[in-house]
């Protein structure tokens, strides 16, 4: 991937056209869970003193297909709503937003999924979620879209979609289609224990597809949880354990300050951080999203970005901006930036 210098001095990154061969070669396809968050009208109070409610769309692997497409990269979400009020307008902010919906499914028996979220004055987030079963829980192998997996240059998804039959199955599928037609696999941790039978099934459950991943993002919180206790911030604990023999990228997310990488390509052997963008915080929904979304833009179009630990480092820069200016608005997708927006935050940091 070429570096493009411009008038200011500012490298850009040279991925984002929307449409044309170079987009539709660097497809990302989403799988997983696209719901309703509901998020208190007051900041700060837990959801039994929440006067009112917004609601919101939401879902992390539909939040990346749509950060995704919000820098002008090309992305679809592949995935099961309700065949009900919720659930079409779930569809139509997808392709609003310029994203191949193509692959939803609509159910007519089960209801769109609901989450009421928010973030407590002592900085804890709260969910609580309605999903008995909800339709993202009910998507069978049958339904899948097996053409538009195989051309994905990235399939990724989360792990929420592995808690409950038969959607696990599905998922378990549409990976395999996935790596069989060459895409990377990339996978987000997105641990949510309110929705996992026990601690030790999620444990399980998260580990599972562990060692099929190329690419694979979780937080400091997720580290403590998988390796039961140890320190996040030591990189013996996350190379000794969740570094697996066919990864090729592995990065730890921080909040605000930034993120770590970690890559055992071979001869391309590296391991670092990137510091964060500094903003002033007023929702910090889907800023793990967004940063997702930005890395697998770049990646997207150029496959090859982790032997290369420079434009690595200038990659992450680009997905720690994109993260910082998610939190700066309210929402997650009505938050995801433009790659204009990330340019001058950048610009304004060099």
């Amino acid at each position: 991937m070429a570096n493009i210098p411009t008038s200011d001095g500012l490298k850009t990154l040279s991925l984002y056209s929307n449409g044309g061969s170079e987009a539709n070669s660097s497809l990302v396809v989403c799988f997983g869970e696209m719901l309703i968050d509901f998020v208190p009208s007051v900041s700060g109070v837990s959801l039994a003193e929440a006067p009112a409610f917004h609601k919101a769309p939401g879902g992390a692997p539909a939040n990346v297909a749509v950060g995704i497409s919000r820098l002008g990269g090309s992305s679809a979400f592949i995935g099961k709503v309700g065949d009900d009020e919720f659930g079409r307008m779930l569809a139509d902010i997808l392709k609003e937003n310029k994203v191949d919906n193509s692959g939803m499914r609509f159910d007519q028996k089960a209801r769109t999924a609901l989450a009421f979220v928010t973030l407590r004055s002592d900085g804890e987030r709260e969910f609580m979620f309605f999903r008995n079963p909800s339709a993202d829980m009910l998507l069978h192998e049958s339904e899948l879209d097996v053409n538009l997996i195989k051309q994905a240059s990235i399939f990724h998804y989360g792990s929420i979609s592995l808690i409950e039959e038969p959607c696990k199955s599905t998922h378990l599928a549409a990976m395999a289609i996935a790596k069989k037609s060459g895409s990377i696999l990339s996978y987000d941790v997105n641990l949510r224990l309110p929705l996992w039978p026990s601690e030790d099934a999620a444990r399980d459950g998260i580990m599972s597809i562990w060692d099929q991943a190329d690419v694979i993002k979780v937080s400091e919180d997720e580290i403590t949880f998988l390796t039961r206790g140890d320190d996040p911030y030591d990189d013996n604990v996350v190379l000794n354990k969740l570094f697996h023999p066919n990864l090729k990228l592995l990065l730890v997310s921080e909040g605000p300050d930034g993120c770590r990488y970690y890559t055992q390509a071979r001869i391309h052997n590296f391991k670092g951080r990137v510091p964060g963008v500094k903003v002033k915080p007023v929702d910090t929904t889907g800023a793990g999203d967004a940063f997702v979304g930005g890395i697998l833009s770049v990646l997207a179009s150029d496959t090859d970005l982790y032997k290369d630990e420079a434009k690595l480092r200038e990659a992450l820069l680009f997905a720690n901006a994109c993260g910082a200016l998610t939190v700066t608005k309210k929402g997650a997708i009505p938050a995801m930036p433009t790659r204009d927006e990330v340019q001058k935050i950048l610009k304004r940091d060099s």
